[in-house]
């Protein structure tokens, strides 16, 4: 089978140090995934009005829910420099734009997909103009009804022809298991005959391996450098060592799994030779 292409999440665990991006980012090289993935954001944009002014406590103290999405936020210093490193350790990134202005942003780079999150799914204006930048799309439908998939997919044919995948999501942090349905990576590259993928919010790791089974050829996990660190994402997020663990079970199957045509193997000869003459 084709290898699969994984996508470590690092959105916003790094808290907006750039040290920490970086450190995550090496943990995605060195774990063998095919690219890192931010989340862009203009706060001003994106935070609704009346939740701009909410004190919220932070690890740098008490403030308002807009002071903190802009103390996060990384802008086109830190980018920069991502895009050098990322390039440096010769792994790909990108970043979902939650905003047309964060959209126009990103374009300056040479990103290899950008990935609708599951939360526009239904923004028309993000998913047209995203659609006609002719780079790869990748929407996760999280949240989502077949309706509101339908017309996401309707915009993305007109406007990227068949450049584009979708990734069966549940958006609950975390996800729990008896909810995923998995079975759905199935059922939504059957109905819409594109490249489906798995985007997983769940504590466990064999259920996102287990997703390649089905089907999807593309994975995406949260990862973080410590569960317990500060931040909405960390809890549900993958540690280094389970990052391995998962990349490593994700290339052992697509290994196991095999062409489906039924052979006698090498190793089989031995053993046929000398139990059958």
């Amino acid at each position: 089978m084709n290898k699969t292409y994984i996508i470590a999440e690092i959105g916003i665990n790094h808290n907006g140090s750039l040290s920490m991006a970086k450190k995550l980012i090496d943990i995605a090289q060195v774990a063998g995934c095919d690219a890192v993935k931010f989340q862009k954001r203009n706060p001003d944009i994106c935070v609704p009005e009346h939740q701009k002014n909410k004190i919220r406590q932070t690890p740098w103290g008490e403030m308002t829910y807009i002071d903190y999405k802009h103390r996060v936020e990384f802008g086109q210093k830190e980018y920069d420099e991502i895009n050098q490193y990322c390039r440096e350790k010769d792994i790909g990134w990108s970043a979902s734009p939650w905003d047309l202005d964060s959209l126009e942003f990103l374009k300056q780079y040479d990103l290899p997909f950008i990935k609708i999150p599951s939360a526009m799914l239904t923004n028309k204006d993000l998913l047209t103009e995203s659609a006609k930048t002719g780079v790869k799309i990748i929407l996760s439908t999280g949240m989502s009804t077949v309706d509101d998939i339908d017309g996401a997919v309707s915009i993305l044919k007109e406007h990227c022809k068949d450049n584009f995948a979708i990734l069966h999501c549940n958006s609950t942090y975390p996800a729990p298991i008896s909810e995923l349905n998995l079975s759905c990576i199935a059922t939504l590259r059957d109905r819409y005959k594109c490249e489906v993928g798995y985007s997983g919010h769940e504590f466990r790791l064999h259920t996102t391996v287990s997703s390649i089974y089905l089907g999807a050829t593309i994975l995406e996990r949260h990862i973080t450098l410590d569960r317990t660190m500060w931040g909405t994402d960390q809890l549900c997020s993958v540690e280094p060592q389970g990052l391995i663990k998962m990349v490593k079970g994700v290339r052992e199957l697509e290994s196991a799994l095999g062409d489906g045509v039924k052979v006698l193997t090498e190793s089989e000869k031995v053993i046929r030779r000398k139990l059958r003459g």
